[in-house]
């Protein structure tokens, strides 16, 4: 039963030896909804962290015609969503990519759009291709480039699609639907028709997305952030304006979170998202912390070694890290910088005191 254990004579662990008495006992138990701790307690309190999934690499070139077959073969009214999700090998019972993140590609076409609805799990989008791609969230409609962050978060009415004169549009998404399930607390619903717009045109961007100025009065009393859209436009240029005058973090390089633009938090209750540059030539170091992360690639080229396998990336591929895995992140490139997003469900972690981080030299 012992699991990791550093000594077998580590006083509180259960070395009890079953004999045909506590079996009779076990079952006696079993048939009232019971049970003896000290069968199940090394499991449930591992020495350290441990993940209940592996880490994957999902790769772009291999899934992108299986991604616009679906638009040939269902429409968005009748898939709802017309996406293809990517499952955890040891996650297929609860549909989770890795820990209780749920991630998938979904595809639109132009004239297309996806009906109103809402839903208690928090939602999130990566741009992956296309042109004139737009979210509607609460009224306020957003229009889509490629490598923009945009959230939908939970209990909002939001919609998605392309304008006639846009070109098909690609996208990742990131839900924290096994969580929410976990949790017995999901929900969805359908607006009745097309949401009428409240706002002109990218008003959440304008208004609180522009050079750290918010309203000095802002009417905003909800949970996450009002920056629904955070452009690749203007991230991208700030990751390197950050290189120019930081010391660069040996495990992630520049990594920057994106954030509520009124607390500095998560931009959202349950999940969170980063962005981070890996110099040319940068070798991260080993580390490892609590925390399931999705990876994409949106710029550039290199490899993640994660719990001793490596996994070569480049550009829209995707890849997940479990919690308290060893990882560390590599550019290929001796010339060219990469970036990597990710999301993850820090906020929740965090939040309930259970981060903990270590590197490999840490003792």
């Amino acid at each position: 039963m012992n699991q990791n254990n550093p000594s077998d004579d580590v006083y509180g662990r259960a070395r009890v030896q079953d004999s045909d008495e506590l079996k009779a006992y076990y079952k006696e138990l079993e048939a009232l909804g019971a049970g003896a701790l000290w069968t199940v307690a090394n499991d449930i309190e591992p020495w350290e962290p441990r993940a209940n999934c592996v880490p994957m690499l999902w790769k772009y070139d291999d899934l992108r015609h299986l991604v616009l077959k679906s638009s040939e073969l269902v429409t968005p009214a009748q898939a709802g969503r017309r996406v293809v999700y990517l499952v955890n090998e040891k996650l297929r019972h609860i549909s989770a990519a890795v820990g209780l993140l749920y991630t998938g590609i979904q595809v639109t076409r132009p004239g297309e759009f996806t009906s109103a609805h809402r839903h208690r799990a928090s939602a999130l989008r990566f741009i992956m291709e296309g042109k004139k791609g737009y979210t509607i969230v609460d009224g306020n409609k957003i229009m889509l480039e490629v490598n923009d962050f945009v959230i939908t978060p939970n209990s909002s009415w939001h919609e998605h699609g392309v304008e006639a004169d846009g070109e098909t549009c690609i996208w990742q998404d990131g839900l924290d639907i096994p969580l929410v399930n976990m949790l017995e607390a999901n929900d969805y619903a359908v607006f009745n028709g097309q949401q009428p717009l409240k706002s002109p045109v990218n008003h959440s961007p304008i208004t609180y997305g522009c050079a750290g100025l918010v309203p000095a009065d802002p009417d905003w009393d909800k949970p996450y952030s009002p920056l629904f859209l955070y452009p690749w436009k203007k991230v991208y240029p700030a990751l390197l304006e950050a290189q120019k005058v930081n010391e660069i973090n040996p495990c992630d390089g520049i990594l920057m979170k994106y954030s509520n633009p009124l607390t500095g938090g998560h931009v959202m209750q349950t999940m969170g998202a980063f962005i981070q540059l890996l110099p040319a030539g940068f070798k991260g170091k080993a580390h490892r912390h609590t925390g399931s992360f999705v990876y994409q690639c949106a710029k550039g080229k290199g490899y993640t070694i994660v719990a001793g396998q490596r996994f070569d990336w480049k550009e829209r591929d995707i890849f997940c890290v479990p919690s308290w895995a060893w990882h560390e992140h590599h550019n290929a490139s001796d010339t060219e910088d990469a970036c990597l997003f990710n999301f993850n469900d820090l906020p929740v972690i965090e939040s309930l005191g259970l981060y903990q981080e270590k590197t490999m030299d840490d003792k």
